[in-house]
């Protein structure tokens, strides 16, 4: 466990984190303490502890609609692979009906062309 010094809305705080997180708990730290100053811009001096709620409300905010819409993209993105496998499926199914129309067609071609090699061969002599 590592442990750093944050400072939020002029106050040190000592946390622990694991090996390798300090810069981004120093990151977070900052994001807050810069929601705490633009709330100050807006309302002004009305005190710490009410500023720090704030601040961490409208993370959570921000945080529930993120949420929301990493849900709503999964769904979207789970029809979309739905959609992928049945175009598969589709083109699979087209392909085997062309293959099949196409040996079809080769074997009534095949048939013609024995019974008129027979027609020609054993009826009328050319020349």
């Amino acid at each position: 466990m590592s442990h750093i010094n944050v400072t939020i809305n002029g106050r040190q705080y000592r946390m622990a984190c694991e090996e390798g997180q300090e810069v981004r708990l120093l990151k977070l730290a900052e994001n807050l303490q810069q929601r705490v100053e633009s709330l100050r811009g807006k309302f002004g001096e009305i005190g710490d502890a009410r500023l720090t709620v704030m601040a961490a409300l409208t993370a959570c905010d921000e945080l529930v609609d993120a949420g929301a819409r990493i849900r709503s993209l999964e769904e979207e993105l789970e029809q979309l692979r739905n959609a992928r496998v049945a175009a598969t499926d589709r083109a699979r199914a087209t392909q085997t009906a062309v293959s099949n129309a196409l040996n079809a067609a080769a074997e009534r071609i095949e048939r013609t062309t024995q019974v008129l090699n027979r027609t020609i061969g054993g009826g009328i002599a050319i020349g």
